[in-house]
């Protein structure tokens, strides 16, 4: 599809061009209700303005814009410096930017970064394939990380989230633990929806009921979800979150309470971030830097025209077992 003009945006707002380029330009004799209407075109055509499309297409700007869901904790944090590490050596610097849990706010991210940035890296697993398919700027070479569905033309890495859950059920299994309750993520998070199916299929597979308690991959969520367990009349005697924080806040919130980790509950999560390797929190290893750096070296070689095949790879975190899981002395 050909990139729009200033004259399909005019087209589309019923103005001049000059009216395009005084409202884009920021200057103050355009009513606002025009104003409103171009910009609104602008949106639908995805247009990007002149200066950036020469930018783009003329001279490298040797960054490379990161739009992720959240810009805080020790997962992103992670993310981010494989990414700069790799960005650094390539000789490019990064644009971060935060798309929170809102559509609106993932239009305006991407919108911020064009003509700014060569390449744009994206970790939206909240977001629905066609909203994101809809937002992704077609001009800029782009590399996606646990997004749903399926982009043809974009190299995408993905968790094998549902081997990964299994894996876990079947070590807490194997280690005596027999009434699990799974906390999981948002619903409509795409790693939280597969890592919770792994659970499940995992569950019945070893002819156990799955008891599944939704949370936000906050560390408030875990303790709200062990607060539920100790309050519920119902068997448990081990959790597994979606994530470290959710197991970190869940892990403080059982031993605040007089629980003992693991002899009267065990404890496991997800991501392995550098805390929990303190704190002996059992866990699925992503190796978060090493999964930033790839996408990064991924993307440059797209931007730079190097030989690479647009590919999906998933990665399978590996299993770390640590002493919040350790095995029952079962009588």
């Amino acid at each position: 599809m050909a990139e729009a003009t200033i004259r399909d945006v005019a087209r589309r707002a019923a103005v001049s061009v000059a009216s395009v380029s005084r409202a884009l330009n920021g200057i103050e004799n355009v009513r606002p209700q025009t104003r409103d209407r171009i910009m609104a075109a602008v949106a639908e055509l995805g247009y990007v303005p002149h200066a950036g499309a020469r930018s783009l297409s003329l001279a490298r700007a040797h960054a490379i814009g990161v739009v992720l869901p959240d810009l805080h904790g020790e997962f992103f944090s992670e993310c981010v410096r494989g990414m700069d590490r790799e960005a650094n050596r390539r000789g490019y610097m990064l644009l971060l930017s935060n798309m929170h849990d809102d559509g609106e706010q993932t239009t305006l991210a991407m919108r911020a970064m064009r003509g700014r940035v060569d390449g744009l890296v994206v970790m939206a697993p909240h977001i629905e394939h066609d909203a994101l398919a809809r937002t992704l700027p077609a001009a800029i070479p782009s590399v996606l990380i646990n997004c749903s569905g399926e982009f043809e033309a974009r190299p995408m890495i993905r968790l094998d989230n549902r081997a990964s859950a299994g894996a876990m059920v079947d070590h807490l299994v194997a280690n005596g633990y027999r009434a699990i309750v799974h906390v999981a993520g948002p619903e409509g998070n795409v790693d939280a929806r597969e890592r919770a199916e792994g659970f499940r299929e995992a569950m019945r597979r070893h002819g156990r009921e799955p008891r599944i308690i939704v949370g936000d991959f906050s560390e408030e969520a875990g303790e709200a979800a062990a607060a539920a367990i100790l309050a519920d009349a119902a068997p448990c005697d081990a959790v597994f979150a979606a994530n470290d924080m959710m197991a970190i806040g869940c892990l403080h919130a059982l031993r605040s309470a007089g629980k003992r980790v693991p002899e009267d509950l065990a404890v496991a999560g997800f991501d392995d971030v550098p805390l929990a390797r303190y704190l002996s929190l059992t866990t699925m290893r992503v190796r978060l830097a090493e999964l930033g750096e790839r996408a990064v070296a991924l993307l440059v070689d797209l931007i730079e025209h190097k030989p690479t095949r647009v590919t999906k790879e998933v990665l399978t975190p590996e299993l770390v077992a640590r002493a919040t899981t350790n095995a029952r002395a079962l009588a």
